[in-house]
Formats: C-alpha cells, structure tokens, sequence
C-alpha cells in the first residue's frame, strides 16, 4: 500500500508523511517480498527501499490515519490504539479487505496492487474517501 499511497500523493501534491509498518515483528529490518517488489516495479512503484517495522505507539499520535489491509489488523490495531486515537483506524478498503498474496502465486500480488490503486484512485484530496 505505501508505494501505491506515496505515488498517488505526489500525484495529487499531497504533502504529509506516509509509512507502513506490521502489527507484528516477524520481518522486521527485511525488504518486501520480492513477489510484491517486481509486481510493483513492472507499475513504475519502487519497493525495493522499504524495510519492515512493526507499529510503535507514537504512531498513534504522528499519523492522522492509521490504515489496516484486513480485519484482523483493524480489530489489532484497535486493541493497540490509546483511546483517543482508535478513531484513527480504519479499514483501507473501506469495508472491505485486502487479501494476503503470500501463499500464492504472483497473480495474488498483482490482484493486490489492482485493489490498491483503485482505493487510491478514489481519493481525490477532498473528502470521502473513508
């Protein structure tokens, strides 16, 4: 989603930060799945200088939003959320979610970067888009 996010608010002139990050530690430190890297680099997205992190707290407070691909990142990362900040949560799709491409061949990355330009398409620097 970063790579997608990041293009679309260069396009729109969007200024702000953008990031990614787990809800889990496991890959910390490690780059995207290659699968992902080339699916986007055939887009024009480079990938290939993002490393995994997991959501620290503070990202509570520097992020206005705070986007998860499925629901059980949502129902995570509201549980890890001060409440204050678990308004800042939400979905990516909406209401709907993102599917995990892991298992699977390079179809399932491609299916991903399709979802995730759409949603970013759909943001038009102004209002509904969550």
């Amino acid at each position: 989603m970063e790579g997608v996010w990041r293009a679309t608010a260069a396009r729109l002139g969007w200024r702000g930060e953008v990031d990614s990050a787990g809800t889990e530690g496991w890959h910390a430190g490690e780059p995207p799945d290659s699968r992902s890297v080339a699916a986007a680099r055939a887009r024009g997205y480079e990938l290939g200088h993002l490393r995994a992190r997991k959501v620290e707290r503070d990202d509570f407070r520097r992020f206005d939003l705070i986007l998860a691909a499925d629901l059980s990142h949502l129902r995570r990362l509201e549980s890890m959320a001060p409440a204050e900040a678990r308004e800042k949560v939400r979905l990516f799709l909406g209401a709907g979610e993102l599917p995990d491409p892991y298992y699977g061949g390079p179809e399932g990355f491609e299916g991903v970067l399709d979802a995730v330009e759409r949603r970013c398409r759909a943001w038009d620097g102004t209002a509904g888009f969550f």
